[in-house]
């Protein structure tokens, strides 16, 4: 059975490969994470007291797209509203739980997609399906969802083109009929290039849903390659990580992921097909902390230097010794090599050595032209067996004072 081919908005959106999520809203404010108001049993009615000191004073959305763009980020999903219910944008008169009805006074998804067409990033929005606010979510269901409807149909008509929404909290209620068909019929009609991608959480990751979607996503786990032969359409893939331990910023919350630890995790996402969406969470008024930017500018750096095929790259059928892998080019192929090991004198290094163990790649018969490293040009000794479609390669350490965390090495074709 044959892989469908995949419509435009899908093939865009594999070609992003590098995604900034934001969690930010009034729980900001107590940096205990965006489900303290639920965890912390807070009632509603002292929790709401937070949109009184919401004032969004250092949420700068040109800042934080262009902290995306050096971090090598194409797109960015933005919370406009979580489960506690409090709005981003203005709701035009749905609910005055909102950021223009708070002293921030400013829509702030607005300036976010202005910010994102200034420097060339896809917005996405998320938005809850579960309200913690709204009493309908318990006491009439059907009405709360007619106030979702309306709430994503102002999403949809106010701000012009957008590249996706991003639901989350249909496993709240596992046994509802969320009318996902009303919901996804209307943005459709009205942002017929729009991704649609609703979240499946913790427990399910990968599972494929509603016809309309287009992405299954892998919360906080490694993604696995989606075999597509028969599938009814082709669906993309999207792995979304925490930065740390929370969505939402954790004051005391010192768990932080190393550089190292987030470009594996990237290259381990693309090497699956898989979009990695990696979580910030901005301060009580909106700032991004310097630790955060400093490391997605780290990743950036990476990228420029030898992950540019992260992009158009495609999961190879070559298959690799350990944790290396393949992706796949119209023109090129590149190997994405894993623990190398350092070159440099035994009184200066820890653990010297030439990687002087031969590498083998199987499922590749096109002639090779050339192999050399990405970030150097230096070119590496190979040789290939066209017949078995296997290729010896011998990959070079990394010279003392340089460790890329996976080096890549760029396959060249003869014509």
């Amino acid at each position: 059975m044959a892989v469908p081919i995949p419509e435009p908005r899908i093939s865009r959106f594999e070609k992003l490969g590098f995604g900034m999520f934001i969690h930010w809203g009034l729980y900001s404010q107590l940096g205990r994470g965006e489900w303290i108001m639920n965890l912390g049993k807070i009632p509603k009615q002292e929790y709401v007291k937070l949109k009184d000191t919401f004032t969004a004073k250092d949420f700068d959305a040109r800042a934080i797209t262009s902290l995306a763009k050096r971090a090598g980020m194409k797109y960015i999903a933005l919370t406009t509203r979580h489960h506690d219910g409090f709005s981003l944008y203005d709701t035009c008169g749905l609910c005055d739980y909102d950021a223009p009805h708070s002293p921030a006074g400013r829509d702030l998804v607005r300036e976010f997609v202005d910010a994102c067409r200034q420097d060339g990033i896809l917005p996405v929005f998320y938005h809850t399906t579960l309200d913690w606010y709204q009493e309908s979510f318990q006491e009439d269901f059907e009405g709360y969802l007619e106030y979702l409807r309306r709430s994503v149909e102002v999403l949809c008509t106010q701000y012009g083109e957008i590249g996706g929404l991003w639901f989350d909290g249909n496993w709240s209620k596992p046994d509802a009929d969320w009318k996902e068909d009303e919901l996804y019929g209307m943005i459709r009609r009205l942002q017929p290039q729009a991704m649609i991608i609703n979240n499946t959480g913790l427990d399910n990751l990968g599972r494929l849903g509603h016809p309309q979607l287009d992405s299954v996503t892998f919360e906080q786990h490694h993604p696995k390659k989606l075999d597509q032969e028969g599938f009814p359409k082709y669906i993309a893939a999207e792995m979304c990580q925490t930065i740390n331990a929370h969505w939402g910023i954790g004051s005391r919350d010192f768990a932080y992921k190393s550089v190292g630890e987030l470009i594996e995790t990237l290259c381990i996402a693309r090497s699956a097909g898989a979009n990695y969406l990696l979580n910030v969470g901005p301060g009580p008024q909106g700032a991004i902390p310097a630790l955060e930017s400093a490391m997605l500018e780290k990743v950036g750096e990476w990228i420029s230097l030898c992950g540019s095929s992260i992009y158009e790259g495609k999961p190879s059928n070559a298959v690799c010794d350990g944790a290396d892998f393949v992706l796949d080019t119209p023109q090129n192929s590149y190997w994405y090599v894993h623990s190398l090991g350092i070159r440099g004198d035994a009184n200066v290094t820890v653990d010297p050595k030439d990687s002087d163990a031969k590498r083998t790649i199987r499922g590749i018969s096109r002639p090779i032209s050339s192999i050399c490293w990405e970030d150097s040009g230096e070119p590496l000794w190979f040789e290939q067996d066209q017949k078995t479609g296997e290729v010896r390669i011998l990959p070079t350490g990394f010279p003392y004072g340089t460790n890329t965390v996976v080096r890549v090495a760029r396959i060249a074709y003869q014509d």
